[in-house]
């Protein structure tokens, strides 16, 4: 049996896409010139042409240098946006790219590119075209790489752009299937770019875009993974709810010290796993320098703390730029000391080396 057709937006439903939106000064839409995007852009000005007074918006290009058609691409939404009365601008990624890990470098510098943009324009959100489908496909991913409840969350309607000065990345169209957008463009008779990277099996994301239809067919799709992490993210809440509690509840005092955290030891081993896990990881994040803490690595310094505290031992462990110590009843968390210099470090070791061979030059090596 045929799939049904998928029925174009309406202009009352953009109404309730961008509702949020309405007493903003100004909004920067992310564009690259594919369906999604090229739809976000055109919905959007369908929007706020219908409005007497609202935010101005800014059609923005980041242009990665990655492929020919890229500055071709760009060009196609400059004409798009001037066509629908929006202001354009095309961003470029300059500088050496990366030989391992591309396409986190190249999402880390588009949001750079856009948060910069945003802030150039007085506008306190970037809006992406971040659809049902790159929902569900994000689940999987997290689902292939162990996630915990929090990464099967996936993708939130609203977060703020780390390093970006509080500017907040809004995904208005995450609950609108790809499939809806697309036809939305055909009715308007608007064209749209192919990336084929997205088809690229070399990509992780691509790999696994081919599994969805067969996941659907067994019943596992978009619509029932997005409501997978919808659930979750209510669960999240409510346990990230309980971790504050626990955390006003356990604490002690550590006088003026602003990266240092410590807990009542024994109140803290009769917490429920992932509360504790939680509280753990939380105020190892804050302590240290080296940003948030993979779940496995937290889980095993747990078991550590729960064992030495049945032992009735001491313990001390560095974990993502903090100490953790375990002793007189509390567990201190608090910010690890400089590493010394590794060139300096280097530079030592290869001298001794070179003395150690200048006194023994019949030494094999």
């Amino acid at each position: 049996m045929p799939a049904p057709k998928a029925l174009s937006i309406s202009p009352a439903e953009s109404e309730t896409l961008f509702a949020d939106f309405i007493g903003a000064p100004a909004l920067v839409l992310a564009v690259s010139g594919g369906p999604d995007s090229t739809a976000l852009m055109v919905l959007a000005a369908r929007w706020r042409a219908a409005l007497k007074s609202g935010p101005k918006l800014i059609a923005v290009t980041v242009d990665h240098g990655l492929r020919r058609e890229s500055k071709r691409e760009a060009a196609g939404v400059a004409r798009l946006a001037k066509k629908l009365g929006l202001a354009h601008r095309t961003l470029r990624w300059t500088g050496r790219k990366p030989t391992t890990g591309l396409p986190q470098a190249a999402r880390n510098a588009r949001y750079r590119l856009l948060a910069a943009a945003a802030r150039k324009a007085g506008a306190a959100h970037v809006l992406t075209a971040h659809t049902l489908d790159d929902q569900a496909e994000t689940v999987v991913i997290r689902l292939t790489r162990g996630s915990g409840m929090t990464g099967l969350a996936a993708m939130a309607g609203m977060s703020v752009l780390p390093d970006s000065g509080g500017i907040v990345l809004a995904r208005p169209l995450l609950d609108i299937p790809k499939a809806r957008l697309i036809a939305t463009l055909r009715a308007a008779k608007i064209p749209f770019a192919d990336d084929p990277t997205n088809r690229d099996p070399k990509f992780t994301r691509a790999r696994l875009r081919g599994l969805m239809p067969q996941l659907a067919r067994e019943g596992l799709d978009a619509g029932r993974l997005a409501l997978l992490a919808r659930r979750l993210k209510r669960a999240d809440l409510a346990i990230e709810a309980t971790v504050d509690r626990a955390k006003s509840e356990l604490m002690v005092g550590l006088g003026e010290a602003p990266d240092a955290f410590a807990f009542d030891a024994a109140g803290f081993a009769r917490l429920p796993a992932e509360i504790a896990l939680r509280l753990l990881g939380r105020t190892i994040g804050q302590a240290g320098c080296e940003g948030p803490v993979e779940l496995g690595k937290l889980e095993t310094l747990k078991s550590a703390l729960d064992s030495a505290q049945i032992a009735g031992s001491r313990l001390r462990r560095s974990l993502a730029g903090a100490i953790v110590t375990l002793a007189e009843g509390n567990i201190v968390v608090e910010r690890a000391p400089p590493r010394r210099n590794s060139g300096t470090a280097a530079q030592g070791k290869a001298l001794t080396k070179g003395r150690r061979s200048r006194a023994n030059p019949r030494k094999k090596r």
